[in-house]
């Protein structure tokens, strides 16, 4: 028997309501007289019967069902209307789970809006969808298609080749916080691929940059061979982070990929008037010579999972870096085209080429593919599985960068895409008039920790954790999550009225829902999470961000304090030393451990390494915003002179301190990250805010000539932060540090179950300095690193050629247990048997 399909519909005579219960039914109908009845199933119970009265008035029941109360009552009615598809057989559908779901034979639609008053699932046909044509729309029923907040509807047929979206409506009030649109096809939130355009770069029909999007259908055969993988689950304290942008990373000619949708390696921008629309010629795949570049990558050393590696190389050169964990800038769906305008000043035009702007949160970047559109995205999801199962099996995790901040759609201005178009009432942080909030920057501010949304949140790391493998996340501007929801009620989110409550939207909480929920989620709390621990509201929490003793956080403190110290600012000797023990003075008192910080000194947004070491100021201008954006307080030094174009001692000088730096960073208890470039010395001109260039600026030079240099220590990765059990600090004398003002020298021994124990300073003086070492005795110092010498006897590797005759030329020096350090420079010596003692 057919289920029958509710609809509500507007009575002859007066209102109604109406109520989907059976009970209703039996209710109105208990007065009325009965004659012999026939039984259907209703369609909002299907495993229960209602029994209607056989009269002329239940003829064609099937097509419409009308039931009226006697005429004491009030008049109240429902009709019944069976929904008209002709691709599709149609039923009620299912509330959970949301998206689109395989189930029974078909496909269950499932959506959240509690403010719509009407919702129409869209079907499109990929050649409908490049036609801006919709193939079928099918109404959802208010009655029978909806249950709670949830619309719903099942549809059995053929999908091939076949996208969805909705049209909603309701209220458009921006003034309440609503722009419900019956005119625009929304996207599903949940929805895991999402089409429009299949290149990089290319503009849309009649030179659109938002052409119409759609939803992945999924379809039985979504399968992908993942031949075992497991997740790696390294023990935090022994990664080494590498911040890759997938783009940037593959799309330069030195990359050699073999793809032939990627033979285009350098960006040409060609204008043929607005008739012919603008074309950027480009590699559209990136998720594939990714793959490629991985297999490069050596695998960690398996016979020593809890060392750090000491990294030193020529920095002219892309040397592989047994790195053991990329963090991929975004790889969610955004449009690159968001920015494309003319930059008068490159006489090219802007992208978005970072990424921080999303449409969806569970679709990857479909032009990061060399598949694109085909196959309605399917193969898009499998590339980036490959990506992913390809890294697991060269020892490789992957970590996520994600923007659960804010959105593509902006303020009050912006588009209306999926988000604003579902429910922006509920999906975004509004004032009491329905401004955006706009703690990210960007327009509007992602209401974290509403109900609805923090369970969005969740379903969609859960998704790219189960079905996807990934290791873990970076959350962008993490201190949104903590901020209370649009109209906060304790009542709402506790279950009780917390005394004294007074909160109003934004405001900073102390157990936030959200972290809460991914704290102690059984899948999520096993994976990295990792918060950059501010927002552009003025919230900083690096170090108290809530964490649950699993978070760990991008300590921009340990950034700004390392370039202080080693471009020689007074006052930070001390600071220094905290960041190099683990940052104990931020994550000690509250349980965590140095695995908790995340140190780096330069990452994306802001200067590159070798940036700065060459640029006192930033040189924005080819972003078309006379130099007004990007940070300006970098804390860089030039060397003496601004610019890359600089006399041979300053580039001498300029190559010492990235060395400094580099040092600083694989010595530090805590988990080092390198951002892509900076190990081989990338500069973007002093270009501190690179997000709209998609060209040399940008791109990585893969040049893997030379070799790896590695040392193991132990003791470089505690699972505690050290104690004078082991750590000995020391100053130009041993055991007489010198943490005053004026101190630009720092040094320490460190007990090292490997190597027995080394000594590291550093001197970030102008001065050259002769240091005594500590006495040992049976043992002398011998020279590991220095990073004022020329390559490659900075690191004197036990496959070093002439090693002996380099140490020999310290002998004077180590004899009398002396070492002589130049102006800034750093320093690792190990000890070794003395064979004269």
């Amino acid at each position: 028997m057919e289920l029958l399909q509710f609809t509500s519909s507007p009575l002859l005579h007066g209102s109604s309501k109406f109520i989907n219960s059976p009970e209703f039914y039996k209710s109105k109908l208990s007065n009325l007289k009965k004659p012999p009845t026939t039984t259907f199933r209703c369609c909002n119970h299907p495993n229960k019967t209602s029994h209607f009265a056989n009269s002329k008035a239940f003829e064609n029941v099937t097509k419409n069902l009308v039931i009226r109360a006697s005429k004491s009552a009030e008049l109240e009615t429902a009709v019944i209307k069976k929904p008209q598809s002709q691709r599709f057989q149609v039923s009620k559908g299912y509330p959970t789970p949301f998206g689109a779901t395989l189930r029974d034979g078909g496909v269950n639609f499932s959506i959240f809006s509690s403010n719509a008053v009407s919702a129409t699932l869209c079907l499109i046909t990929l050649s409908d969808l490049q036609e801006n044509k919709v193939t079928e729309e099918i109404a959802l029923d208010s009655f029978a298609n909806k249950t709670g907040d949830v619309w719903h509807v099942f549809l059995k047929g053929d999908f091939k080749d076949m996208l969805y979206g909705y049209k909603f409506d309701g209220k458009f009030s921006p003034q309440e916080g609503h722009y419900f649109d019956p005119t625009k096809i929304v996207l599903d939130p949940y929805a895991k691929a999402v089409i429009s355009r299949a290149q990089f770069g290319v503009l849309g029909p009649d030179e659109n940059c938002w052409p119409q999007m759609a939803c992945l259908v999924p379809t039985p055969e979504d399968e992908f061979d993942w031949e075992g993988d497991l997740p790696l689950k390294y023990p935090q304290r022994d990664l080494i982070i590498y911040e890759v942008h997938v783009r940037g990373f593959t799309r330069h000619e030195s990359s050699k990929s073999e793809h032939p949708d990627e033979k285009n390696s350098i960006i040409g921008l060609q204008s043929k008037g607005i008739s012919a629309g603008h074309l950027i010629l480009c590699r559209t795949s990136h998720f594939v010579p990714l793959v490629k570049e991985i297999k490069h990558l050596p695998p960690p050393n398996p016979q020593n999972d809890s060392s750090t590696s000491i990294l030193f190389f020529d920095l002219s050169l892309r040397k592989d870096l047994g790195i053991n964990c990329l963090e991929l800038m975004p790889c969610h769906e955004f449009n690159e085209l968001e920015y494309f305008s003319y930059n008068s000043v490159l006489g090219d035009y802007k992208v978005n080429f970072w990424g921080y702007s999303t449409i969806n949160y569970f679709s990857p970047m479909i032009r990061y593919s060399s598949a694109g559109i085909r196959n309605c995205g399917h193969d898009a999801i499998n590339e980036f599985k490959l990506l992913v199962k390809e890294a697991h099996k060269r020892g490789i995790e992957v970590v996520m960068d994600v923007v659960f901040n804010h959105t593509v759609e902006g303020n009050d201005k912006g588009p209306i895409l999926s988000f604003r178009g579902v429910d922006n009432s509920v999906y975004y942080m509004l004032a009491p008039k329905g401004e955006f909030y706009n703690y990210s920057g960007c327009g509007n501010t992602f209401n974290c920790n509403h109900p609805v949304v923090r369970q969005f949140i969740v379903d969609c790391l859960r998704y790219w954790v189960t079905e996807m493998h990934v290791d873990g996340f970076r959350f962008d501007l993490a201190s949104i999550m903590t901020r209370g929801s649009s109209l906060w009620d304790s009542v709402n989110v506790y279950g009780i009225p917390i005394e004294g409550d007074l909160l109003t939207t934004g405001t900073p909480l102390r157990s936030p829902p959200l972290i809460d929920l991914i704290s102690n989620d059984p899948i999520l709390r096993g994976v990295k999470l990792i918060a950059e621990a501010w927002d552009t509201g003025g919230l900083y929490q690096v170090g108290i961000f809530p964490h649950w003793g699993i978070w760990s956080e991008w300590n921009g403190k340990y950034r700004d304090i390392v370039r202080q110290f080693i471009k020689g600012t007074d006052g930070f000797a001390g600071a220094f030393a905290e960041c190099l023990c683990g940052s104990p003075n931020l994550y000690q008192e509250g349980g965590r451990k140095p695995w908790n910080s995340i140190n780096f000194v330069c990452a994306h947004d802001g200067f590159s390494l070798a940036d700065l070491v060459s640029y006192n100021k930033k040189h924005n201008l080819a972003n078309g915003e006379d130099n007004n954006d990007g940070e300006t307080h970098n804390n860089s030094w030039n060397c003496g002179q601004e610019g890359e174009f600089a006399n041979i001692l300053v580039k001498k000088l300029r190559r010492r301190q990235m060395r400094n730096f580099f040092l600083c960073l694989m010595v530090s208890q805590g988990v080092p990250m390198i951002s892509m470039g900076d190990e081989y010395g990338h500069t973007k001109g002093g270009n501190n805010n690179t997000y709209c260039h998609d060209n040399d600026v940008n791109l990585c030079t893969l040049l893997i000539s030379g070799t790896l240099l590695t040392h193991e220590c132990e003791s470089l990765g505690l699972s505690d932060f050290p104690t004078a059990d082991r750590l000995q600090w020391h100053g130009h004398a041993p055991g007489l540090p010198d943490w005053s003002d004026k101190s630009r020298f720092v040094a320490f021994t460190l007990i090292d179950s490997v190597k027995g124990e080394i000594y590291v300073a550093f001197n970030a003086s102008h001065l050259p300095v002769i240091i005594s070492l500590p006495k040992r005795p049976g043992y002398r110092w011998e020279p590991l690193v220095d990073t004022s010498k020329p390559e490659p006897f900075d690191f004197l590797s036990s496959d070093l050629p002439a090693k002996e005759i380099a140490i020999k030329q310290y002998a004077p020096f180590l004899d009398a247990n002396l070492y002589p350090m130049l102006s800034y420079s750093s320093i690792i010596l190990l000890l070794s048997p003395d064979e004269n003692a």
